[in-house]
């Protein structure tokens, strides 16, 4: 077994949070399991000093919210300083910033949103990362959430992609008991906060 461990930031803050109760909806402030006294450098010299290299930092503040997630990025270098090619790092990462996590010392860039387009996935935008970084550097990280059956369907159809289909929440999806058995996975991008047809 190989522990891969983990630094999300929010808000320029190391915590554990529960994934679906992020949102970009004003005044919605995600559930939080645990706030951290200590920043993201304290945790990457303990993950290397334990020898756990591989594990990921997340931002998880939206880029457009320039003020949390400058915040968030603070942090993120702090950590990468500590532990130079020891990290990988996500969360906003785009063809045209993605070198730059590189270069501040990440091993690796982690994507999921911006690799999706409209709920599809945009093989142009693939293209354009691993030309900026290399393949060997990118992590494709597929997010997924159990959803009804008749959600996939919905999410799915071509028609959709020109309506609210693609807006429909993560969170709408939920599964009541009755349908776990026959739920499918789709994968969720900003946040876990929209559905894609994959």
């Amino acid at each position: 077994m190989r522990i891969r461990p983990c630094i999300d930031i929010h808000n320029g803050k190391v915590k554990q949070i529960v994934g679906s109760t992020l949102s970009d909806e004003e005044n919605k402030r995600p559930s939080e399991n645990f706030i951290s006294s200590r920043d993201a450098s304290y945790y990457a010299a303990l993950y290397r000093d334990k020898g756990l290299p591989g594990g990921h930092i997340i931002l998880l503040n939206a880029a457009s919210d320039t003020g949390n997630y400058a915040a968030d990025l603070e942090q993120a270098r702090a950590a990468l300083a500590v532990w130079p090619g020891g990290m990988q790092i996500g969360g906003g990462v785009t063809a045209e910033n993605a070198s730059l996590f590189l270069e501040a010392g990440a091993s690796h860039v982690i994507v999921t949103s911006y690799v999706f387009r409209d709920g599809r996935f945009d093989e142009a935008r693939c293209e354009r990362l691993m030309r900026a970084v290399g393949k060997e550097h990118l992590v494709l990280d597929l997010s997924c959430r159990k959803v009804r059956p008749s959600i996939k369907t919905v999410v799915g159809s071509d028609e959709s992609q020109n309506d609210s289909s693609y807006r429909l929440s993560a969170k709408e999806a939920m599964l009541s008991v009755s349908e776990e058995k026959e739920a499918d996975y789709i994968v969720v991008t900003d946040r876990w906060q929209k559905l894609t047809d994959l």
